[in-house]
């Protein structure tokens, strides 16, 4: 049994009332040999690799399996890799987006409705004026893009 203290009431949803009010327990059964501290760490830890399987399930590795071992390897290889990107190119927009799913990254990040113009030989992109993410997707650009040469 492992107690943790509650640091805001504001946590519980209202009309609910709590059997403690000061701390919240959690429950942990396992037959490990661990010690309680060691075995909730790995707990976690696990549960952290079972929500990273979760999102490249749910992206990137959802047409799978097909009927062909070699076909399932290069898609996971495929997924994996897209995966990685994703998640690497939320980690250079903002923080919020470091912690967000890669569905959410694509969302936000990568489907942008923009309008590309030409005029005197350039390509101008015409972004949307107020998208709430549009620091975020001008901060990864220019992160990503270096300056043209001269």
């Amino acid at each position: 049994m492992r107690r943790v203290k509650r640091l805001s009431a504001g946590t519980v949803p209202a009309g609910q009332g709590t059997l403690f009010d000061t701390w919240r327990y959690h429950a942990a059964f396992t037959d490990s040999p661990l010690a309680l501290r060691d075995a909730e760490r790995d707990h976690r830890r696990h549960a952290v690799v079972e929500q990273v399987i979760a999102d490249v399930t749910n992206s990137g590795f959802a047409h799978a399996p097909s009927g062909h071992l070699q076909a399932n390897a290069a898609w996971l290889a495929l997924a994996a890799l897209a995966h990685n990107l994703t998640r690497a190119a939320g980690a250079l927009a903002s923080a919020c987006h470091a912690r967000a799913t890669t569905a959410t990254i694509g969302d936000r990040l990568i489907n942008v409705p923009a309008r590309l113009a030409r005029s005197a030989r350039r390509l101008t992109l015409h972004l949307p004026e107020r998208r709430p993410w549009s620091e975020d997707f001008t901060r990864l650009f220019s992160t990503v893009h270096a300056p043209p040469a001269l």
